[in-house]
């Protein structure tokens, strides 16, 4: 059910997965996911891609929706429209990490990725 967290704020210092949010009411919906970056050092970069799933198990070879690469810490949104996909019932999300150059050669991110169902604007006044 959302709103909820993909992954609630964890660190991290190696490849993973967020085990599965059902979407309930929000199937078939646009949703606004929320990717914030807590914690990093440097020389390092996050991927983070959302799979759907028909029950929960199955999850395809493709991302619905991934964000641009991250090197900062921050807040990101980006927009997953399911009004074309109904038959998506659970999310989760997938993140990769590298590190590279000089010191500790594993990665250590802190961050969490939020979903709701994305509010809609007010029509502009006048048009």
């Amino acid at each position: 059910m959302l709103p909820n967290f993909l992954v609630p704020e964890t660190e991290q210092r190696a490849n993973g997965e967020s085990e599965p949010i059902e979407l309930g009411d929000s199937r078939g919906k646009l949703l606004c996911l929320t990717l914030g970056i807590t914690r990093i050092i440097e020389q390092e970069s996050l991927d983070v891609a959302i799979y759907g799933s028909t029950d929960g198990k199955e999850w395809g070879n493709k991302p619905l929706a991934s964000f641009p690469q991250k090197f900062y810490c921050g807040t990101y949104t980006i927009l997953l429209d399911l009004s074309h996909q109904p038959e998506i019932t659970h999310l989760k999300a997938v993140w990769k990490m590298n590190r590279w150059g000089r010191g500790e050669p594993k990665p250590l991110f802190g961050f969490y990725v939020f979903a709701e169902e994305a509010r809609e604007m007010p029509a502009a006044a006048g048009a």
